[in-house]
């Protein structure tokens, strides 16, 4: 018997289309953007540009992986899904989804402590621990409510982020229709700059920006008409969000010299200070916060249905994959993922941990590109995307290069999380875990271990 959710008959399709594009949208933007320029200006001058661009074009490789196996296996857990059905050997999916379990919490942890710092303060002053607390069970809660109501909420979140950002466009246009700003700083690297290396290195921070739109996979199962909707949606919301960093980068450079931009901790706002465009700094904290939280809700709407349907597959307890009967949610993966996201912003120290999290997140990556050429040989009944086959080639390869920006540190710090990983899994089998099963997907040939048939 294939295991299935616990309390019902699973999670609700409430998702359409433009509500998957702004889901999407939202988590890529997030709130990296408002602190992104200045670093990378710090990196490459003003052709903050350039990476951006190298750095879409990566994000795009992979996203054409994700549209391919989404479409073709329309399921909660994502790239563990992905990378059960192709690898067959039970630790490699639980470790995919340990990395993309850690890299999500750590994040959602350190927006809640984000959240809860200078920008808050601007507003009420309360003890970080304090205000990141009520912050997680907030957004847990509305997690919990329902994904329709949590996408509402994104709808309008994602509209004041925007905002927000096409505010310093506007601002920087009005300054040089005022005869200020310098056009020339767009296209000049700084002083001691390689062009090739110093965009190689600015896209690994710039890639980190992009990084979202593989959450969009947890919430397959909740998506009307997936084959359909999931790559529109994917790829509009990448070229959006990649637009969008390009003029955003771009205004920031004509506005202010790159060495300025790099020593700021809040750019844009910067940004919009030297138009002399009568904005208040309290709006731009305020649209901060915002993003913070949207990125926060996001991550944690991710990490409950990678638990939701980890649990379904076997990989996690079964008591993670019980769903709210009225509600469609799974609230135990909700309630587990707060609790670990909690732990992390009392411990402190999660900032040393944020290029950690992209070292996790491509080795989820790479093993999604690989997983999608092994599963050309499984068929299914319905139609889906196909990506041309040389994308997941130069995918796996993208990935690999931007490994190699990455300091020793960095590696120390993402072997110690795979060791725990294998450490829990370890644990879990000799305490009578069982193997895993291939759960039945609507359309789709599928298959159990022989000793489960």
């Amino acid at each position: 018997m294939l295991n299935q959710p616990a309390d019902g008959p699973g999670l609700k399709k409430h998702i359409t289309g433009p509500l998957l594009f702004l889901f999407i949208l939202g988590d890529v933007l997030g709130a990296g953007v408002y602190a992104l320029v200045g670093v990378i200006a710090g990196e490459v001058g003003g052709v903050t540009w350039a990476p951006m661009l190298v750095a879409l074009l990566l994000a795009l490789l992979t996203a054409a992986s994700y549209a391919e196996l989404v479409t073709k296996y329309p399921q909660a857990g994502g790239a563990a899904v992905f990378a059960h059905r192709a690898f067959r050997v039970p630790i490699v999916p639980y470790l995919v989804g340990f990395c993309m379990l850690t890299a999500g919490v750590v994040s959602a942890s350190a927006l809640a402590l984000a959240f809860s710092g200078d920008y808050l303060a601007v507003f009420v002053d309360v003890p970080p621990a304090v205000g990141a607390i009520v912050f997680l069970v907030a957004v847990a809660l509305l997690n919990a409510r329902g994904i329709k109501e949590s996408l509402r909420a994104n709808v309008v979140m994602t509209a004041l982020e925007v905002s927000g950002l096409v505010l310093v466009v506007v601002a920087v246009a009005v300054m040089l229709g005022g005869g200020n700003g310098d056009l020339g700083r767009a296209v000049r690297f700084g002083e001691d700059v390689d062009p090739l290396l110093g965009v190689l290195g600015a896209a690994l921070l710039a890639y980190y920006s992009f990084v979202g739109f593989e959450t969009s996979a947890n919430v397959a199962e909740e998506v009307r008409d997936v084959s359909r909707v999931y790559p529109r949606a994917l790829f509009g919301s990448l070229l959006a969000a990649g637009a969008m960093y390009v003029l955003v980068g771009t205004a920031a450079s004509v506005a202010l010299p790159a060495d300025r931009l790099g020593a700021s901790s809040a750019p844009l706002l910067d940004v919009v200070t030297v138009t002399g465009v009568p904005v208040p700094g309290w709006l731009f904290s305020l649209l901060a916060l915002v993003a913070v939280a949207n990125g926060a809700l996001l991550t944690m709407i991710m990490a409950s249905r990678l638990t939701y349907g980890m649990a379904v597959q076997g990989l996690f307890p079964a008591v993670l994959g019980r769903v709210l009967p009225r509600r469609g949610t799974p609230w135990v993966a909700i309630v587990a993922t707060t609790l670990a996201a909690l732990a992390l912003t009392l411990t402190g120290g999660v900032a040393v941990l944020a290029e950690t999290v992209v070292l996790l997140l491509l080795v989820v990556f790479i093993s999604t590109n690989v997983a999608v050429l092994v599963l050309r040989r499984e068929a299914v009944e319905h139609r889906h995307f196909r990506a041309w086959t040389p994308l997941p080639v130069l995918a796996v390869l993208s990935c690999l290069v931007l490994l190699t920006q990455l300091e020793a540190g960095v590696w120390a710090r993402g072997g110690i999380v795979l060791a725990v990983g294998v450490l829990l899994y370890a644990v879990a089998r000799i305490r009578g875990g069982q193997p895993v099963r291939y759960r039945l997907v609507e359309g789709a040939r599928t298959e159990e271990p022989a000793e489960h048939r």
